[in-house]
């Protein structure tokens, strides 16, 4: 299995830990009877748990990219040292913005970020060469 289909599995296994924490935070602050409902009337979360779900939105934003663009690099046959660097920047970027985040540091975690979105682009470039 390619490195890049490898950074893109373990992408998916951190936002699955992501959505694990961010659930946890529900249960913890509205109690397990709101978390397992409709969720129609939920309290708006503060702090760590609030941050743990805007963490797991961001997520899943960036994953749709990234898994779009490692795949359509697979499907042409683009994957070099470039598209590895950038799933790499990518993964270890979301690594650190998940947990700097959580944490609630605001500048490192737009730098995370900025690693993370980073590494998209550089995929991308391969892809539209």
């Amino acid at each position: 299995m390619p490195m890049e289909i490898k950074f893109l599995v373990w992408s998916v296994g951190l936002t699955l830990i992501q959505v694990a924490i961010a659930a946890t935070g529900t249960v913890l602050t509205a109690g397990l009877v709101a978390g397992v409902g409709n969720r129609d009337n939920m309290p708006a979360f503060d702090g760590w748990v609030g941050r743990a779900h805007r963490a797991h939105k961001n997520m899943l934003e960036s994953l749709v990219l990234f898994a779009a663009l490692v795949l359509v690099a697979q499907a042409l046959g683009k994957f070099s040292p470039i598209t590895l660097l950038g799933a790499q920047l990518f993964f270890w970027g979301r690594v650190a913005y998940a947990v700097i985040y959580l944490a609630g540091i605001p500048w490192l975690r737009t730098l995370a970020w900025t690693v993370a979105i980073a590494g998209i682009v550089m995929i991308f470039l391969q892809v539209m060469q």
